[in-house]
C-alpha cells in the first residue's frame, strides 16, 4: 500500500489511499475533485522518495466530501480579584477530502 506526505493549508498530512481527512477550507464545490502538488514524501513498500523540498511529478487526488465548521473553540482571559475577563469563541472552517489516488 502505498501512502504520501502532502502539505495544505500549512499543515502536513500522511495520506494513502481510501483515507477521509480535514484540511483547512478550499474554494471547490462538492464532489469535485482536487489536486494536492505539494508532496513531500511518497512511500511505497519498501521503496521510499523524499523531496527536497517536493517530489517532483508526485501528485494526490482527492474528491471533495462537505464543507463544514469545527466545534467553538473557547478562548477566556481571566485575572482573579481584578474585575477582568474576557471570552470570546472561534468556530473554523473546514473541508472534508476523500483521497482518491496517489501519482508518484
Amino acid at each position: 500500500m502505498s501512502y504520501a506526505v502532502i502539505k495544505t493549508g500549512g499543515k502536513q498530512y500522511r495520506v494513502q489511499q481510501g483515507d477521509v481527512l480535514r484540511v483547512e477550507l478550499l474554494s471547490a464545490e462538492e464532489g469535485a475533485s482536487v489536486k494536492f502538488d505539494q508532496v513531500l514524501l511518497v512511500g511505497a513498500g519498501e521503496t521510499i522518495t523524499v523531496g527536497a523540498p517536493t517530489v517532483a511529478g508526485a501528485t494526490v487526488t482527492a474528491t471533495v466530501r462537505k464543507h463544514g465548521r469545527a466545534d467553538k473553540v473557547r478562548i477566556v482571559k481571566f485575572r482573579r480579584r481584578k474585575h477582568y475577563k474576557r471570552q470570546q469563541g472561534h468556530r473554523q472552517h473546514f473541508t472534508e477530502v476523500e483521497i482518491t489516488g496517489i501519482n508518484a
